[in-house]
């Protein structure tokens, strides 16, 4: 082919408005997991690709330019998603500022966006940013592949696409739907990750840096560091998740998460493979990114074995994600610590039984959860709990219950978030519905942006459930017994930087004068 490149993959810059101060130091840089999934997948069939990963590189939107310029690629791919499975439309910040500077240098080339929020809003995103030509309206896969055949981006040929949006004559075109790549198609149409595309400064994958948490609190542990998916999507379909957008299949105006609630899983005998290049690569703090790692026994367990032979120094450190009620099986633990999964990231959400049970669709089990935590805990796995104030269930007294569990329960990680009205969520179609009031740009979207505007209660307003979130952070991480269950677990060392963490203080601006 005579261009340079095919498609190259940008993964936008955005995280100073999304983390403020925190992006600094303390907020993750993980490896651009759909970026490279969509990469491999098109180089796997023939087409030259490239990554542009402007957050890791710290490229500017003027660098971005020249590297579009000497690569001249045929297609722009933005890949917007976030560094949690929420944070797709926060991004959309930074990706429409470069795709805006891209247009008014007069770049030629299509520009077509992947991500969550395209997904969620298709024919509104297309309509409002007009630096955008075309938006895939799931994971993209095939609609990327056959977007590549074409010789020419005219109206005639991109008709033929299914699972795009594009804009013509100032019209949004709606094409029928396409399919994601179904389950027993996994290890053949998304054949692993593009990990030698990444860049880095001095060895690979020193640009990427874990949660401070992830790494025991200790900066050394932090980098190198990468993120895997052994599945996509999700069998739930909570209100307040967007997980599930990418399994979109139809042209709603308002896409909904929980109506394509699915799960598809690579092999565990190919995804091992994978593991085996971070590995070799030198990668050891390796975050798996599954909304519900610890659900199917006939993935996860054969998986965790062939960790296990890998983790014989038990240098692995490995996180993962469950909810507490599927924690079924304690005796698999030994085996999952064993595999180097040294902590499990739990959905708790909300002390309060009737809270969970309103946003999980009746399908949260009733668990005791100091129960699930204590077995974690005798199987030396440690817990990073997630908790949500601000369900539509909660007031101040159940709020405050929450918070109360979590202190008893002290965890040795802790995130607490405001609930939001994310796109593509079922909580954004009723805010819509109802009037609330939601963020006036994709910064607002995010958890810890100044402009964030939580979703507000029958009995609570938005500043009352934010307030109450950033004070619940800060009695969190400043209790005496859970600094002294740090110092006991990882030293001196990672209990100080706590301390250093909490003088970060996120400025609030519904907060204002409150």
């Amino acid at each position: 082919m005579s261009n340079d490149t095919d498609i190259i993959f940008i993964t936008p810059n955005n995280s100073a408005g999304i983390y403020q101060e925190l992006s600094n130091e303390y907020s993750a840089i993980e490896t651009p997991t759909w970026s490279l999934l969509l990469a491999q997948s098109c180089r796997s069939i023939g087409y030259k690709v490239s990554i542009l990963d402007t957050l890791a590189a710290n490229i500017s939107d003027e660098e971005a330019e020249k590297s579009i310029k000497n690569l001249k690629p045929r297609i722009i791919c933005f890949v917007v998603y976030g560094q949690n499975v929420n944070s797709g439309t926060t991004n959309m910040s930074g990706a429409i500022r470069l795709s805006n500077h891209f247009k008014n240098k007069n770049v030629k080339t299509p520009i077509v966006f992947v991500g969550s929020h395209v997904q969620a809003l298709p024919s509104q995103t297309i309509e409002k940013e007009q630096s955008i030509d075309i938006v895939c309206v799931n994971e993209g896969v095939y609609a990327l592949r056959n977007l590549l055949k074409l010789k020419n981006f005219d109206f005639d040929n991109l008709k033929k696409i299914k699972g795009i949006y594009f804009r013509y004559k100032n019209k949004v075109i709606k094409n029928p739907p396409e399919i994601v790549v179904p389950n027993d198609r996994m290890d053949i149409d998304l054949p692993g990750y593009a990990w030698d595309l990444l860049p880095y400064k001095n060895e690979r994958f020193d640009l990427y840096r874990s949660p401070l948490w992830h790494a025991e609190y200790k900066n050394d542990y932090r980098s190198p560091y990468a993120s895997i998916q052994t599945s996509l999507g999700c069998q739930f379909a909570c209100n307040f998740c967007m997980i599930n957008i990418i399994n979109r299949n139809d042209n709603d105006d308002i896409g909904v998460s929980g109506n394509y609630s699915k799960m598809r899983h690579w092999s565990p005998e190919f995804i091992i493979k994978e593991f085996d290049k971070l590995i070799q690569y030198g990668v050891r703090t390796i975050k798996i990114t599954d909304e519900m790692f610890l659900l199917n026994p006939k993935y996860y367990k054969p998986l965790c074995e062939l960790l296990k032979k890998r983790n014989s120094d038990n240098s692995l450190r490995i996180w993962a994600y469950s909810r507490i009620d599927t924690i079924k099986r304690p005796e698999i633990l030994k085996l999952v610590r064993e595999a180097g999964i040294k902590w499990l990231a739990l959905g708790i959400e909300s002390a309060e039984k009737e809270v969970r049970l309103e946003v999980s669709k009746g399908k949260f089990e009733d668990v005791d959860v100091k129960t699930v935590v204590s077995k974690l805990h005798e199987a030396d796995i440690n817990v990073l709990a997630n908790y949500i104030f601000g369900l539509p269930a909660d007031d101040m007294e159940s709020m405050k219950k929450t918070l109360d569990l979590s202190l008893d329960l002290c965890t040795l990680g802790w995130n607490g978030y405001a609930a939001m009205a994310l796109p593509g969520s079922e909580l954004y179609k009723i805010a819509i519905e109802k009037g609330h009031k939601l963020p006036e740009d994709y910064q607002g979207y995010s958890f810890h942006s100044y402009d964030t505007i939580p979703l507000p209660t029958e009995k609570l307003t938005s500043k009352q459930i934010l307030s109450f979130r950033d004070n619940a952070f800060h009695k969190y991480f400043t209790n005496k017994n859970f600094l002294k269950k740090i110092e006991n677990k990882f030293g001196i060392e990672a209990k100080n930087n706590i301390l250093k963490m909490t003088k970060v203080k996120l400025k609030r601006k519904i907060l204002e004068n409150y």
